[in-house]
């Protein structure tokens, strides 16, 4: 993480998210925005950073969907440990409870100046959400837009180990899709392609976004006569396009970057 000197208006934020490619950029983002930034892999730890007066934020961005502590019951904690507000950031639209019992939410991928005007319209009591529209088909590999903001927040080297952690993070998550696909877990697949998504949106990362999308919406759940999930296709197309996607990432760093 860059060493950056902070507005001193901007409130510290503490971030929980347990999917490491996206809190890690999530983080990186909103460090060069100017904001103070504490992470945590999820509710537990969150917690005892909060206990052991580790960090005093103003704003806690928490993950809508994580293992463990998660959703109202992790809001309900967090509001008892602290006076921040509570704002859900996720991939796609959370529980409608979670969105009632949080002070505000942000869908990834989002900019610090999302965060900024959350904050305000929060003084105002006028709720804003951020809205993103799925990736397309046709969309390129990585988002150019993206990309070039990425390279005026932060040396060439950080952005290139952010894509590489993505690469490998596709290649783990598509280890344990398979997995899950064995067990006939439909959720665990669904719950894995929603963090591929969330992870690959934040860094623009467009096609392995799309596809962790179709993977959460049940591209891999094929339905019996009664409409139910009879079984997970362990060769479907879908999965052969996101190991693609991944290597499309590898040419384009090999492209982009000469060190």
């Amino acid at each position: 993480m860059l060493d950056l000197v902070h507005h001193n208006d901007l409130p510290t934020v503490l971030l929980i998210d347990d999917d490491m490619v996206s809190r890690e950029v999530l983080a990186t983002v909103l460090t060069m925005g100017g904001f103070p930034v504490h992470t945590a892999v999820d509710g537990e730890t969150a917690l005892k950073m909060l206990a052991d007066e580790e960090c005093e934020p103003g704003v806690i961005l928490m993950d809508a969907q994580m293992p463990g502590l998660s959703g109202t019951a992790l809001i309900k904690e967090l509001r008892a440990a602290s006076d921040a507000s509570v704002v859900t950031i996720s991939a796609s639209a959370p529980p409608k409870d979670v969105v009632a019992a949080a002070d505000g939410l942000l869908l990834k991928p989002f900019a610090p100046e999302d965060l900024k005007v959350l904050m305000e319209k929060r003084a105002t009591a006028q709720p804003v959400v951020k809205k993103v529209h799925d990736p397309q088909p046709d969309e390129p590999v990585v988002n150019p837009e993206t990309l070039a903001q990425l390279r005026d927040m932060m040396p060439e080297r950080a952005v290139k180990q952010i894509y590489e952690a993505i690469i490998a993070d596709i290649n783990r998550r598509l280890k344990e899709i398979h997995a899950a696909i064995k067990n006939n877990d439909a959720a665990e697949v669904r719950r894995l392609g929603h963090t591929i998504k969330g992870g690959c949106s934040m860094a623009g990362a467009a096609q392995a976004a799309r596809l962790g999308s179709l993977i959460e919406q049940g591209a891999l759940e094929v339905a019996n006569s009664h409409g139910k999930v009879n079984h997970l296709d362990n060769n479907a197309p879908v999965l052969k396009d996101l190991r693609s996607a991944a290597e499309s990432l590898k040419r384009m760093l090999k492209d982009e970057f000469t060190s």
